[in-house]
């Protein structure tokens, strides 16, 4: 049923565990007697994307629990219940753990103080006990059913994403090159915001992989599994230098009256290779790749060396000519990389990217 339940999007793993946590939290205060509403706010904010962070942070959001629990008890008997008890209940608390580098708990200390105030009893120190254990049975309830219902597995998540950062790379690679061979003055603007997309998103396949890394440290996993995850990692780290070597032909200012047509051809024709070995997820590089590269190359030296000198006589080692050539050549150092390693996890490439 649960599986059933996941195929729609709207019910992911983590929304379901959510669900679980608080009927069980409710289903256990209920058989006790307890107050609910507190164990299932508790239960509510401590789900978590990994069952290692539910481990870690419920060592830290018990003692925060206890401790905002304790100023609520303590500013209640002192204040009685205002506006002011609430404030300073708030404030102390948040104060308190952040000084104490409880700040994972944080969250479920002010809300389990906060809710406090308005349902004390005449026994300060029952109500303290009550809320302590109700926001314990939250905080213990989400994290087994964390540890142990539907383990999360983020590769696929992360095999999809790869996929998606090279062809966005390939589309912003042909936009930036298009751009400086058709001299557009408006490039900068999308082009930035496009590059900042992608640098973001590439951040974002990181932090899944992260996920994953903590996942497995509880957690049954294959040596393929395990194989395919540390192949993503190398795509990953190659997609890394090409972000760079992106970032790096954004602001090279170059003009269209800088090339001949035939330079302007060559680089049009090699920007698309470079993006169909983007787009191809075995990213195997043609022949004539390699033949226009070498032409590239002797471009390259030429510029080097005939590039102009300014009235002063001063003469830039890099101008912006030979920067532009430079970064595509190193673009097809990486791609090679990518060739090769690809071609040494054949199937891991089949079965993960294709």
């Amino acid at each position: 049923m649960i599986q059933s339940l996941k195929k729609f999007k709207i019910l992911g793993g983590r929304t379901l565990k959510t669900g679980i946590s608080v009927f069980l939290t409710a289903l256990i205060c209920g058989f006790f007697n307890l107050p609910i509403i507190f164990a299932v706010i508790t239960a509510i904010v401590t789900v978590e994307h990994t069952a290692a962070d539910s481990i870690k942070k419920a060592f830290v959001r018990f003692p925060a629990s206890a401790i905002g629990a304790l100023l609520a008890t303590s500013l209640y008997a002192i204040l009685g219940k205002g506006a002011l008890t609430f404030g300073l209940v708030a404030m102390i608390t948040i104060a308190v753990c952040h000084k104490l580098r409880l700040d994972d708990g944080i969250i479920v200390a002010t809300i389990t103080a906060i809710a406090m105030i308005p349902d004390f009893q005449e026994h300060y120190i029952v109500s303290f006990f009550t809320r302590l254990g109700t926001t314990s049975i939250g905080i213990i309830i989400s994290t087994l059913v964390n540890f142990f219902l539907l383990p999360p597995n983020y590769s696929p998540m992360i095999y999809k994403d790869i996929n998606s950062l090279y062809n966005h790379a390939a589309v912003l690679l042909e936009r930036i090159i298009s751009d400086i061979v058709a001299e557009s003055k408006e490039k900068n603007r999308g082009i930035q915001r496009s590059y900042r997309q992608l640098t973001a998103h590439l951040e974002r396949t990181y932090q899944l992989s992260q996920f994953q890394r903590e996942e497995w440290k509880y957690h049954k996993h294959t040596k393929e599994e395990m194989s395919a995850f540390q192949f993503s990692q190398k795509k990953l780290g190659a997609f890394q230098q090409i972000a760079y070597h992106l970032g790096n032909l954004q602001y090279v200012k170059t003009q269209s009256s800088d090339f001949t047509e035939k330079e302007k051809e060559l680089l049009l024709t090699l920007t698309e290779d470079f993006v169909k070995v983007l787009q191809d997820p075995t990213h195997v590089i043609s022949e004539d790749q390699f033949q226009r590269v070498e032409q590239l190359d002797d471009v390259f030296w030429k510029w080097k060396e005939e590039h102009v000198e300014k009235q002063t006589g001063f003469r830039h080692h890099l101008p912006p000519q030979t920067i532009l050539i430079y970064e595509l050549l190193c673009f097809h150092d990486v791609l090679e990389e990518l060739q090769s390693m690809s071609e040494k996890h054949k199937p891991m490439v089949h079965e993960c990217y294709l």
